[in-house]
């Protein structure tokens, strides 16, 4: 094991005791039970997403995924990365200017995504067609283009199932002029387990720092995808998964699957 220039092991630098207890250690201490509430949710809601998730795919629907500021992380985790179903499409606020002819003005406010007008042009620009299924993520579930967005989902008729922190949304009002939350929209609800305000570690002086969110919003992207292919791949069905990119064939393994999708998902930086 490695050592420090202060003799110490690699394993117990920068413990952070002095701050409270803010570490890399204690992060790790306090995110392992927060991961383990989230696993609890394998046996209910996860079999229901994944139901909805397999019944999409079979009647060649489309796995629409978004999320806004760091819950896009959630639609990366879904659509369009190794490992991962081909039928997904990642939904992005800037695709208002990749796609929708938006100047690029309208990405300078950091109050897009409070904003609800833009939630039927990004439903639009999805190109969704009525078997597709919505995953949205949002830790509050109360920005008005996420409500809007959710509200405009079950409007057209798609299931869907929304990731977010149960805590939080509990505890702060919605910012949709209905007063309604993403969860009042959704089919399946499934808690990422993140606390109010997202962080979980204590530093003196200033509060709560270090989010859980992103890490547990994948964690359910991935039960959730390994749920799908089991299911698939019992069923008889061969599931079209990415291979890596970086690896020998990957892009033309990919690029045959995708065709079929053509005009439906869209891979852009």
């Amino acid at each position: 094991m490695a050592s420090t220039t202060d003799g110490s092991t690699g394993a117990h630098a920068g413990s952070g005791n002095d701050t409270g207890g803010v570490s890399a250690q204690s992060y790790v201490h306090t995110l392992t039970p927060i991961l383990a509430a989230v696993t609890e949710q394998i046996d209910g809601p996860i079999q229901d997403a994944a139901e909805l998730f397999v019944s999409s795919l079979r009647n060649d629907g489309v796995i629409q995924a978004f999320g806004s500021g760091h819950s896009e992380a959630l639609a990366m985790e879904i659509a369009g990365r190794a490992g991962g179903l081909i039928a997904t499409n990642r939904l992005a606020l800037r695709d208002l200017v990749l796609i929708g002819g938006e100047p690029i003005e309208v990405l300078r406010s950091g109050e897009l995504e409070r904003d609800p007008s833009i939630s039927r042009r990004l439903y639009e620009l999805s190109a969704a067609q009525k078997n597709d299924l919505f995953v949205i993520a949002s830790n509050s579930g109360v920005n008005g283009s996420i409500v809007e967005l959710a509200s405009v989902v079950k409007e057209h008729g798609h299931p869907l199932i929304a990731i977010t922190s149960l805590q939080h949304t509990a505890g702060v009002e919605s910012r949709h002029p209905s007063g309604k939350k993403l969860i009042d929209f959704a089919d399946v609800v499934l808690d990422n387990h993140a606390p109010y305000g997202d962080s979980v570690l204590e530093l003196p002086g200033f509060g709560k720092v270090c989010a859980v969110s992103s890490i547990t919003a994948a964690l359910i992207a991935q039960m959730l995808v390994a749920e799908v292919l089991r299911r698939l791949a019992e069923a008889g069905v061969t599931p079209p998964v990415y291979l890596s990119a970086n690896i020998p064939g990957g892009d033309d393994h990919n690029h045959a699957l995708e065709a079929k999708y053509a005009g439906r998902i869209r891979r852009t930086a």
